[in-house]
């Protein structure tokens, strides 16, 4: 909840408030309801991993530079974007695009990697180098997934009630 405090009083604005879970079966821990925020790169709810249900939009222009975003930032265990343009898609998995150890084409962050080489990029994840990869060590490896159907598959049958 401090992060997003904080993250309010950089200019982010939320769509989508989130908030305190209180109730019936809530009693005994920290849960916090879904956010959707506006923000910009630079700020510290960006660039600092939060282990929290919070979505974050940020606005660009051209691919390059939402790439550019998404590799600014000191984590790189999973990354997706949405689209239907290949040349989009191509470019995101490329070496010239998104340097997390997940890149994943109309699909989200989690649950397409079962079986994929798993570990992780920058500060995220603990690398494949203590796993049976270990001799691809001075590699750089990727896994990535594109969903050619027009349908968005969530991981591991989560559904989201709104």
């Amino acid at each position: 909840l401090d992060s997003i405090e904080k993250c309010k009083k950089e200019g982010g604005k939320f769509i989508v408030e989130g908030g305190v879970l209180k109730g019936k079966g809530y009693e005994s821990g920290c849960y916090v309801k879904p956010c959707i925020a506006e923000v910009k790169n630079n700020y510290k709810i960006v660039q600092h991993e939060t282990f929290a249900p919070i979505l974050y939009l940020m606005k660009y222009k051209t691919m390059e530079e939402a790439v550019a975003m998404q590799n600014d930032v000191p984590q790189g265990l999973s990354s997706s974007i949405i689209t239907n343009n290949l040349r989009e898609s191509e470019y995101f998995l490329s070496h010239a695009g998104s340097d997390c150890g997940i890149a994943n084409v109309n699909i989200g962050t989690s649950g397409a990697e079962i079986g994929g080489a798993f570990g992780g990029e920058k500060e995220t994840g603990g690398g494949r180098e203590s796993g049976s990869d270990a001799w691809k060590v001075y590699m750089r490896r990727q896994t990535n997934t594109i969903n050619y159907t027009d349908k968005l598959p969530l991981a591991q049958g989560i559904k989201f009630d709104l």
